[in-house]
């Protein structure tokens, strides 16, 4: 199983993004997947995080700016990141699990990286 994320990029500060991560290699379904994000010397801090039927939470860091979705194909989702700050910098994994109704770690999965660089 792989998830593939991008969307990642440099942006100015208050602008917008989208990410979007897309799972190959299986024909399961996850029951919940999201995105975590890292800066160097911080602990993954989950950012995002979407399940079955389409319930969702998000750090309170971003609520109100970010919005998760699923995508039109099976285990695909997007972030949607409004109002970009300085402090989103970070490199943005995507992550999912084949059961359970939390993101929160362990996941069975993790995608590569995706890095996010919003200027001042």
């Amino acid at each position: 199983v792989q998830l593939q994320a991008c969307g990642g990029g440099l942006v100015e500060a208050g602008g917008s993004l989208r990410l979007s991560c897309a799972a190959s290699g299986t024909i399961f379904s996850f029951n919940v997947m999201g995105w975590y994000r890292q800066t160097p010397g911080k602990q993954r801090e989950l950012v995002a995080a979407i399940r079955s039927g389409a319930l969702t939470n998000y750090a309170d860091s971003v609520k109100g700016r970010f919005t998760i979705s699923r995508g039109n194909a099976k285990n695909t989702i997007n972030l949607q990141m409004n109002s970009l700050k300085p402090e989103d910098t970070a490199v943005y994994y995507c992550a999912a699990k084949r059961y359970g109704w939390s993101l929160v770690e362990p996941v069975d999965y993790w995608g590569q990286g995706t890095q996010l660089t919003v200027s001042s």
